[in-house]
C-alpha cells in the first residue's frame, strides 16, 4: 500500500499584490485533512505563521519565493517515495503568466518580474523528483486583486501530472464570505469527505463533482461563473485512485484495465506499478498479487517493452529499470512486440428505403486466439472514444407514436459516455467455440458441450444463460492469463454504433440482405424481406466500421450490467452498472441487459440503442447467445485519446481539457 505525502501552501499577504482573505485558512484546513481525516504519511504546511518542519535544522515554512525554492531543490533533490506513492500539492492565493508559462506568486513575488515568482513547470519537475509516479496539484491560484480573479493560468501542459485548476484561465476564482473559504476548496473538501456509492475516490470522479459542485456554489452565493477542470497525463491517470479509504471493486476496474493493457502489451515494469496501486482495495489483494508475480517472472525471463510515463529522478520520462530486484530485466532483453495483424472490410450505409448510398473500405486491427483442435477466436480492437448513449427525446416520441409501446423509454435519457479501448469478438461465439472451451477445466459450473437448439459449428451458441456466459469466459481467461469477460452495456453499444448515430450501424434502416431478422415487418421505408425463423451462420452479413458482424439480430447478446429502467445514474465511463458491491459474478440475481435483438424481433427492437430486459439470468432461450470482449479490451495500446473525434463530444481541441 503506498504513502501519501502532501505540501499545502496559503498565502494571504502579499508585498505586491492586494490581499486575500481566506487563502491561508484554504490550506490549513486542507493540511488538516490531509492529516486526521486521510491519514497522510507526511504533510507540510506552508503560511504566514506555520510552524517550522522538524528537522535538524528545522525549516522555516513562512513561504518567500528563495525559501520556497530551496525547500524544493533540497527536499526532492533525491527520490523520498517508491512509484506506487502519492504527493499532493494544493496551493491557495495569486497566479500570473509570463511568457506562456504558469507561475504562483509567493509573499515577495513582484507582478513585474517573472523571476520573483516560481513557475508550476519548474514545480512539477521537482515533485517529480519524488519518486511517486502520482503527482496531484490543486490549483486555487487564478486569483488576481481583490477577488481571487483571474489571471490567465492553466493553459500550459505539465507532463507526468494530475492537475486541478479552480476556474478557466479567463475566469475569476471566487472567495466567499459566508464560507470563509475560496468556493473551489470549499467543493473540493466536500468530494474529498464524500462516502459510499457518491464518493468521490477517484480522479475522474473529483473531478467530475467540482465541476458540478463549484458553478453551483458560485450561482447560491451570487458569484460569476467559475468552472474548475482538470487534465490527466498520461490520460490513463484518470483512473487513478485518490482516497483508498473510500474505493470500492468499481473504483478499481478501470485501473485494473489499465494495468491488464499495460502487462499485454508488454510494458511491465509499468503494469507492476499500476498493480501496486490497488493493493488493499477490497476485492482485489489476490488478483493483485497474482499479477505481481506473473510480471516478476516475465521480467525475470527477459520479457517487456520499456516502461513509458514512470518518473525518474530527473522528472523526466524514463526507458531504463530502476528497480534493483529487477536487474536481469536488462535493456539488451527488451523485446518488442509484433505488430497486430489488419484485415479489410466494405463498410455499407443505407438510407430509410434500405437502397445503399455508400460503400466504404475500412481497416480493423485483430488477434486470435487459439482454442485448441482448430478452432480459434477473433478479437477485433475498438479504439477508444466519445458517443452519445442512448436516443434522444424526440426520436422516442417518434417511436412510441409509431410503435404504439413505451418500452422505447428505457432509451433515456441520452448522455454522453468516454470508452476507453478494448477488444471485441468479432463474431458472437459460435458454437464450435463453445465446445472447445466447454471442455476446459470447470471454474464454478458446469457447461453442456452442446447446448443449441439449432445445430451447426459456425451457427451462434444458444440456449445459454448468463451464468453459462461468465463461466465460459472464466474459463478462457484461465487457459490463457487474459482477462475475458461480457461487455458492459456502454461498451457494446459503443461498439454497435461504430461512430455512427443513425438508429443501425447501417444507416437509417436494415434489410434482410443486411441482418437476421424478422423482415416481414419493417422500421422504415424498405421492402419487407426474409424473415428465416432460426440462427443464421456468423459472418453472413456485412460488418461495422469496426470489423464486428451481427450486431443486429441474429441472437441477442448478454452484458454484464444490471438492469435498470433508464439511464439515469448510469456510469460515464463505460463499465459495467450493478446496483451492489458484490463482486461475485455467480451470486448476482438482479435482472440482467441484453442487446442486439435476434432472428425473431422485428427490426425497431435491433437497433443500436434497443435495451431488452431479461427476467432471469438463468433463463435458457434459442435466441440468447453472446460475445466477448478481453480485459475491458487493453490488448494493444493504451486509450487512444482522438481529439478530432473527441472534439465533437464535450472536448476542447484548442487547450485540450476534458470537460464535462
Amino acid at each position: 500500500m503506498g504513502k501519501n505525502w502532501a505540501i499545502a501552501i496559503g498565502i494571504n499577504s502579499y508585498d505586491n499584490l492586494q490581499p486575500l482573505k481566506y487563502a491561508q485558512r484554504d490550506a490549513e484546513v486542507m493540511a488538516a485533512w490531509f492529516r486526521e481525516e486521510a491519514n497522510f504519511d507526511e504533510v507540510f504546511l506552508f503560511t504566514e505563521n506555520s510552524p517550522p518542519i522538524p528537522t535538524n535544522p528545522p525549516i522555516v515554512t513562512q513561504p518567500t519565493t528563495a525559501r520556497f525554492r530551496r525547500f524544493l531543490n533540497v527536499q526532492f533533490e533525491t527520490p523520498l517515495l517508491k512509484p506506487e506513492d502519492n504527493l499532493w500539492f494544493f496551493f491557495a492565493g495569486h497566479g500570473k503568466r509570463y511568457n506562456d508559462q504558469d507561475y504562483l506568486m509567493l509573499p515577495d513575488s513582484d507582478p513585474t518580474d517573472s523571476t520573483t515568482a516560481i513557475s508550476v513547470d519548474f514545480i512539477t519537475q521537482r515533485l517529480r523528483r519524488c519518486g511517486a509516479d502520482n503527482v496531484v496539484l490543486l490549483l486555487d491560484a487564478c486569483r488576481d486583486e481583490g477577488s481571487r480573479g483571474g489571471l490567465g493560468i492553466g493553459e500550459e501542459e505539465h507532463q507526468g501530472v494530475i492537475t486541478f485548476y479552480s476556474c478557466n484561465a479567463n475566469q475569476k476564482s471566487w472567495e466567499i464570505d459566508e464560507l470563509q473559504h475560496g468556493a473551489f476548496t470549499h467543493a473540493l473538501l466536500e468530494g474529498l469527505r464524500l462516502q459510499g456509492e457518491f464518493n468521490c475516490a477517484t480522479v475522474e470522479r473529483l473531478a467530475r463533482h467540482l465541476y458540478h459542485r463549484v458553478p453551483q456554489l458560485n450561482n447560491y452565493y451570487r458569484k460569476q461563473i467559475q468552472n474548475p477542470y482538470f487534465k490527466a497525463d498520461p490520460p490513463y491517470k484518470m483512473y487513478f485512485i485518490l482516497l483508498r479509504q473510500a474505493a470500492n471493486f468499481r473504483d478499481a476496474q478501470p485501473l485494473i484495465d489499465a494495468a491488464q493493457e499495460a502487462e499485454l502489451e508488454g510494458n511491465l515494469l509499468l503494469a507492476e506499478n499500476l498493480w501496486k496501486r490497488l493493493w488493499g482495495l477490497p476485492g482485489v489483494d489476490d488478483r493483485v498479487f497474482k499479477a505481481i508475480k506473473r510480471i516478476a517472472i516475465r521480467i525475470d525471463r527477459g520479457e517487456g517493452v520499456v516502461a513509458k510515463n514512470l518518473s525518474d529522478n530527473s522528472g523526466q520520462d524514463t526507458h531504463s529499470t530502476s528497480d534493483s530486484s529487477r536487474g536481469n530485466a536488462t535493456a539488451e532483453k527488451i523485446k518488442k512486440p509484433a505488430e497486430k495483424p489488419i484485415f479489410q472490410l466494405d463498410v455499407i450505409t443505407v438510407n430509410s428505403q434500405g437502397q445503399q448510398i455508400n460503400r466504404e473500405q475500412c481497416q480493423a486491427k485483430y488477434f486470435r486466439e487459439d482454442l485448441g483442435n482448430g478452432v480459434s477466436l477473433v478479437m477485433v480492437y475498438i479504439p477508444a472514444g466519445n458517443f452519445m448513449m442512448g436516443t434522444e427525446d424526440g426520436e422516442i416520441e417518434r417511436l412510441v407514436k409509431k410503435f404504439n409501446w413505451d418500452i422505447y423509454r428505457r432509451e433515456i435519457p441520452q448522455h454522453q459516455v468516454s470508452v476507453p479501448a478494448f477488444s471485441m469478438g468479432k463474431y458472437p461465439i459460435t458454437q464450435a467455440q463453445w465446445k472447445a472451451v466447454a471442455g476446459l477445466p470447470q471454474i464454478n459450473r458446469k457447461l453442456k458441450p452442446e447446448p443449441s437448439n439449432f445445430k451447426g459449428d459456425n451457427l451462434p451458441v444458444e440456449q445459454v444463460s448468463w451464468y453459462d456466459a461468465v463461466e465460459f469466459c472464466a474459463r478462457l481467461s484461465k487457459k490463457t492469463g487474459k482477462e475475458y469477460r461480457l461487455p458492459s452495456e456502454a461498451e457494446w453499444e459503443y461498439a454497435c454504433r461504430a461512430g455512427t448515430t443513425t438508429p443501425f450501424h447501417f444507416g437509417e434502416t436494415i434489410t434482410s440482405k443486411l441482418a437476421n431478422y424478422d423482415a416481414s415487418k419493417t422500421f422504415a421505408e424498405e421492402a419487407k424481406g426474409e424473415y428465416r425463423k432460426q440462427t443464421t451462420h456468423v459472418g453472413e452479413f456485412p460488418a461495422n466500421a469496426f470489423g464486428l458482424h451481427d450486431m443486429h439480430g441474429n441472437v441477442w447478446e448478454w452484458c454484464l450490467d444490471d438492469w435498470h429502467n433508464d439511464y439515469q445514474g448510469t456510469p460515464s465511463f463505460g463499465s459495467p452498472w450493478f446496483d451492489d458491491k458484490n463482486n461475485d459474478l455467480y451470486q448476482r440475481s438482479i435482472m440482467a441487459v441484453m442487446r442486439g435483438g435476434s432472428w425473431s424481433n422485428d427490426p425497431s427492437f435491433c437497433r443500436s440503442a434497443y435495451r431488452d430486459i431479461n427476467l432471469r439470468r438463468g433463463n435458457i432461450l434459442n435466441n440468447n447467445g453472446f460475445r466477448m470482449v478481453c480485459a475491458s479490451g487493453r490488448c494493444f495500446q493504451y486509450p487512444e485519446l482522438d481529439l478530432n473525434f473527441i472534439d465533437k463530444h464535450g472536448w476542447n481541441q484548442d487547450t485540450n481539457l476534458l470537460q464535462y
